[in-house]
């Protein structure tokens, strides 16, 4: 992508992001009723709604490039430019009224995630990033710190039921002890806090592309590093995380890989 479309494209997701904004406050204040979908996840009308309005939005703005979302699915041709969307990531926590929920928009360029946007609306935050324009979070620009022992790392784990039947759970169980703090945020939150400095490692092992690729634009251009668990970059069927300081992911990844 050019500079221009993708200022363009960023621009869209910016107000996608907040015409979602829109809808979930709505629902937010009058309560929803929730449906289980085939997997066994909730779903609201929040969530759909707010996928066709950013969809609406984003369509119009970058007709050319097919869109694949958490409710309805992938329309377009996946090959190009792809919209990766998530309306309401963290359902779970908006239907018992607990504000760890966001909108998560980013957009591939082939195997090249470019530029994301998340919105948290009633947490009261928004980040977004493009590639080679810095991360920033309510119009401020934002970095990790440069912590670089982990001694004195701040750890954030995220959903992290499969690690606790892995190999690498004893070496988890290690780093957390050699580490200054452990807490565990979850979802966009720690991301963010990372992205500004306020934490140093994110460890998940059950996430989707749509939950974490916007976040891995921001966390990125921040100046962390955004991989797997094994160290691998990101595809569509990424499943976990390692996202860290430079110091810090590079001390962790040593220690979690798998022999």
């Amino acid at each position: 992508m050019n500079p221009e479309m993708t200022v363009s494209a960023l621009t869209a997701a910016r107000e996608a992001a907040a015409a979602a904004a829109e809808v979930i406050r709505h629902y937010w204040r009058r309560g929803v009723e929730v449906e289980l979908k085939p997997d066994a996840t909730p779903v609201t009308i929040a969530d759909r709604e707010a996928e066709r309005a950013i969809r609406q939005i984003l369509q119009a703005a970058l007709p050319q490039a097919a869109v694949y979302g958490e409710e309805f699915g992938l329309e377009g041709d996946r090959g190009g430019l792809l919209w990766l969307v998530d309306p309401l990531d963290g359902t779970k926590s908006f239907v018992r009224r607990t504000p760890f929920f966001s909108t998560q928009i980013a957009l591939m360029d082939g195997d090249e995630l470019v530029l994301g946007v998340s919105s948290a609306p009633i947490y009261g935050e928004t980040m977004w990033a493009s590639a080679g324009g810095g991360a920033w979070l309510d119009g401020e620009r934002v970095r990790v710190a440069e912590t670089s022992a982990i001694s004195e790392a701040s750890i954030s784990t995220g959903n992290v039921k499969t690690l606790t039947a892995d190999a690498r759970w004893g070496e988890l169980g290690a780093l957390i002890r050699d580490s200054n703090r452990i807490r565990g945020y979850g979802d966009f939150c720690h991301y963010h806090l990372l992205a500004r400095g306020s934490l140093d490692l994110v460890i998940e092992s059950d996430v989707n592309i749509l939950d974490i690729a916007a976040l891995a634009v921001i966390v990125r251009e921040a100046g962390a590093v955004f991989t797997d668990l094994g160290g691998a970059p990101l595809t569509l069927d990424t499943r976990s995380v390692l996202a860290g300081t430079p110091a810090i992911h590079q001390q962790a990844l040593q220690r979690l890989r798998m022999p």
